[in-house]
């Protein structure tokens, strides 16, 4: 599995819709301060499931939306889309299809849409699918800035949860809390 593209549009400073396509092997992003290399990992995350402001550097949801500047108007939403190549022969993701795009659109009102392969899904759906992935919103291979001291100085029981991701047993723990919650 790897990261094939990543589609932006009137996600914080990306007010047209850019579409950056990535190929296997490593790709890497430079640019000067204020370029908004920082935003496209905040798009990562929120495309998939980010539900803290404060970890996509905003005080409201409604940040992520582009606010306008010189001669471009503000959007009244933000979308983004990721699509994942999950062909070969082990599926890293849980599903039967080869190329994977999951999609979260949020309005100004403050209502969100999410999809899976343009089929409208739940929150939920997403985040399940990513379970022990490190993919998802809590994964380990999404690391913004400053993430690496925090995870350092977090507690113990933090700690943990990131291991038991890389380790592959999240989703079996959410499991066992879900069915503890309908019992």
């Amino acid at each position: 599995m790897y990261l094939k593209s990543l589609e932006v549009h009137g996600f914080k400073s990306f007010p047209e819709k850019t579409v950056l396509n990535f190929n296997p092997g490593a790709t890497i992003i430079v640019g000067p301060n204020g370029s908004g290399k920082s935003n496209i990992t905040d798009a990562m995350r929120w495309v998939l499931g980010e539900l803290s402001s404060k970890n996509l550097r905003g005080s409201r949801m409604e940040d992520v939306i582009f606010a306008g500047s010189d001669g471009v108007r503000p959007m009244g939403y933000a979308e983004v889309s990721v699509t994942f190549d999950n062909s070969g022969k082990e599926k890293t993701i849980n599903s039967e299809y080869d190329e994977i795009t999951v999609t979260r659109r949020y309005f100004r009102s403050g209502d969100s849409e999410y999809y899976i392969n343009r089929k409208q899904v739940r929150l939920r759906d997403i985040t399940e699918l990513f379970m022990n992935t490190g993919i998802g919103r809590e994964g380990y291979s999404i690391i913004g800035q400053g993430k690496i001291a925090e995870i350092i100085s977090k507690k113990s029981e933090d700690r943990r949860n990131i291991f038991e991701e890389s380790a592959g047993i999240t989703k079996y723990r959410y499991r066992k809390q879900e069915s503890e919650k309908k019992l």
